[in-house]
Order: C-alpha cells, then sequence, then structure tokens
C-alpha cells in the first residue's frame, strides 16, 4: 500500500511526502498538502495515486528524524489547510461486536435488552445489504471539525471539565467533496478517536457530548488501502511499562455494516456533500481499556497500530488539573 505524511519545518514551512520503501520520505514537488495533491488530482481527472507518484521527486528525508519530531513534525494526516473548520470529523458506532459489548455492559439494565444492543442487531441484519441498495442506518456521531484534529506525537487533553479520556483504536476515511458535490474517498488513516467514557457511562445521551473532544490520526494517509480483514495492536505505554494492549480487529470482515452502507448514510445529507469539503469519518473500535477498567493517567502514552496502514500511531495524554469555570455569554 502507498501513503502519505504531511510535515511541519520551522524553517520550510509545510510540505507532503510519499512514504518510500519504509525508511525514507520522498518529498512532493508540486504540493504542499495532501489536500492541495488531491485538488490537483480532481482537476486533471487523473488517480491520486498515480499524481502522487509523479510528483515525488524533491529532496528525501529519512523517516525515523521526522517520526522522532527531530527538525520536521509530522502533521495530522489530512486537513483542510485554509479552512479548519470545513473539515468534519465525525464516526459510526457499534459497528464491531467487542464495541456493542462495551456499550452494553456500560448501560446494561437488568436483563433488558439496551439500545446499544438493538442498533447493533439492526445492524447485523441489515448493515451489509446487496451491493447498490440501502441497508439499515448505523449510529452517526459529530465529533468536531478540524480544529480538535491532531498528528501523530501530539498530545491529547483531558479538559478540565471532562470526567476522563481513553483512546479508541479505529480506521477512518479521509474524503473530499469535488466540484460537483460528489463525495472522493482520499484513502484511510489510523486514529484515535479520543472520548469520555465516563461521563458517557453515566447516561447514554451523554454520548454525543461525550464525543466533543480532541482526536488524532496518522501518521500516514494510506491511498490505496485494503479494508477488508485489518488487524493490529493498542497498547497504553506508561513510559517503557505497558500497562494495557490488546489485539485488534477492524475491516469489512470484522464489522456488522459495509463500507458502502456506512458511506452512503453519511453522505446521504446534502449538508455533508458541499464542494470543497473536508471529511474525516471514523468507523469504529473492537476494543478500548476503559472497557477493561483502565483509566489513563496524565503522561501515558496512547499507541495505535494496525497492520497495512503505516507506522505507529502515538499521542500521550495530558490531564489539565484545575476546576470547570463558567462559560457566561455577554450581550452583543
Amino acid at each position: 500500500m502507498s501513503s502519505l505524511v504531511q510535515l511541519l519545518h520551522p524553517g520550510h514551512g509545510r510540505a507532503v511526502a510519499l512514504v518510500d520503501g519504509g525508511d525514507t520520505l520522498r518529498l512532493l514537488s508540486a504540493s504542499r498538502s495532501a489536500y492541495e495533491l488531491v485538488q490537483q488530482a480532481l482537476a486533471a481527472g487523473r488517480p491520486l495515486l498515480e499524481m502522487a507518484r509523479e510528483q515525488a521527486t524533491g529532496p528525501s528525508i529519512p523517516y525515523d528524524e521526522a517520526y522522532s519530531g527531530n527538525e520536521w513534525r509530522i502533521l495530522t494526516a489530512f486537513d483542510h489547510p485554509a479552512e479548519p473548520g470545513r473539515c468534519h470529523v465525525t464516526g459510526t458506532g457499534l459497528t464491531h461486536r467487542a464495541s456493542a459489548d462495551n456499550r452494553n455492559a456500560m448501560h446494561q439494565a437488568q436483563a433488558q435488552e439496551t439500545d446499544s444492543m438493538r442498533m447493533y442487531r439492526w445492524g447485523v441484519e441489515g448493515g451489509r445489504p446487496e451491493p447498490g441498495t440501502v441497508g439499515t442506518s448505523p449510529e452517526w456521531f459529530y465529533k468536531g471539525n478540524g480544529t480538535i484534529l491532531l498528528g501523530h506525537g501530539a498530545v491529547l487533553d483531558v479538559p478540565d471539565f471532562a470526567d476522563d479520556g481513553g483512546e479508541e483504536a479505529e480506521i477512518a476515511g479521509v474524503y473530499v467533496i469535488d466540484g460537483d458535490g460528489m463525495p472522493r474517498r482520499a484513502g484511510m488513516t489510523q486514529g484515535n478517536e479520543f472520548s469520555d467514557h465516563v461521563f458517557e457511562k453515566k447516561n447514554y445521551l451523554y454520548l454525543a457530548s461525550s464525543k466533543l473532544r480532541q482526536c488524532a490520526i496518522g501518521p500516514e494517509l494510506v491511498m490505496d488501502p485494503d479494508f477488508q480483514a485489518v488487524t493490529g495492536r493498542v497498547r497504553i505505554l506508561e513510559g517503557d511499562t505497558v500497562r494495557w494492549e490488546k489485539d485488534i480487529r477492524s475491516g469489512e470482515a470484522n464489522m456488522c455494516h459495509s463500507l458502502e452502507n456506512m458511506e452512503h448514510h453519511h453522505f446521504k445529507f446534502p449538508l455533508h456533500r458541499r464542494p470543497g469539503d473536508v471529511h474525516v469519518h471514523f468507523f469504529g473500535a473492537g476494543a478500548f481499556s476503559f472497557g477493561e477498567g483502565v483509566r489513563l493517567a496524565d503522561g501515558d502514552v496512547m499507541e495505535v497500530a494496525y497492520h497495512g496502514f503505516g507506522r505507529p500511531l502515538r499521542n500521550p495524554v495530558h490531564v489539565v488539573e484545575g476546576e470547570e469555570s463558567l462559560v457566561k455569554v455577554g450581550p452583543v
């Protein structure tokens, strides 16, 4: 699989590079961002991967240096550089059996079937319709805009008003809406859909606001991903010690909804097909540490690593100290 990495240099500014052999990043000669490259490909009517390979004639830099943050810094795998507010960050939940089990345990009431399990069952029954037909709608949530999207190595904050912060290791689809209002998939990337599970556990109606947190994607945008069956591992690190780890599975073979069905139910809304907009859409998690009783502490590092999606995504946690202060609204 072929992938891009977005970079920032204190002296040279932004750049985008093609991963060359796993150890080298080859800078693109005519694009300073993955978004710009996509727009060039759309204007020329050519495949994104073809354009990337054609432009990969710039200087090369060691991937290790960028990955460690030495001089070059890795940015989020995709963004809307000029207008972050036009990057919509969203997700689909209850797509994996394990996620349904975790949610069900959080909201179980006696022996009754919870809304979470009911929605998961609807996905099992109707989430994989015949190609070209519409299936059951999955759970959908809004996470924020491009201002909350961070890259590899960036610190994810647990705000002072939050009850907690925990990782959700996922794959996300990256899309750009073309001039005719058609969604175009630029690729996929691994991500950490960071959420407040303690707040959500109080009542499932808190799900929406529990999602309004920072998150991370990257380091790489895979332009030609294999999303049939994806395996990997998620870890929580305290220094050199592994606090928690688990094998993870994603991809259509491990989900109750097909990719086509999830994409349809996101882009069926005209609001989500505005030309020039970017969409980063998380496809759901199969495991998270909170479901096994782990509570992240300040300084812990979350690591998401899916096979075939490049180097691991690592992000430290920072717990903001202090009490929540009142946000007052003033008159105009």
